[in-house]
């Protein structure tokens, strides 16, 4: 489910962390889902026991994930509507977008595509 790059220079905190929300994001991690144990991730991407602990200290606070003594971190009620769920999925959506623009994509055809995902509604404000 997760895989690191040693070779980018993206932080290996950050590919972790931008993974974990990049799940909830599209679905494929839902409220109430058991994340892996801390342990389990560090030795299943051979990282540092201390860099898992850090993105999940900091998703827990930004209230992503939550802790259940005993039973591990969870994805938390209300993530995928969480600001920090939202802000990465827009980083995400930016970057595609530039990148389908150095492409080749049109303005037109990208707001067609827009709409068919959205089904034509006004989302602004969403």
């Amino acid at each position: 489910m997760f895989a690191i790059d040693h070779s980018s220079p993206v932080p290996l905190y950050e590919q972790v962390r931008t993974q974990i929300l990049s799940l909830i994001t599209c679905g494929v991690l839902k409220p109430g889902d058991r994340l892996p144990s801390l342990r389990e991730l560090a030795g299943e991407l051979s990282l540092n026991f201390n860099t898992i602990k850090k993105v999940f200290a900091q998703l827990e606070a930004d209230g992503v994930i939550v802790s259940r003594q005993g039973s591990g971190f969870f994805v938390a009620d209300g993530a995928r509507e969480n600001r920090a769920v939202l802000a990465r999925a827009e980083d995400e959506l930016l970057r595609t977008l530039e990148r389908a623009r150095a492409a080749g994509l049109t303005a037109e055809r990208a707001e067609a595509l827009l709409r068919t995902v959205f089904g034509g509604t006004n989302t602004e404000g969403k």
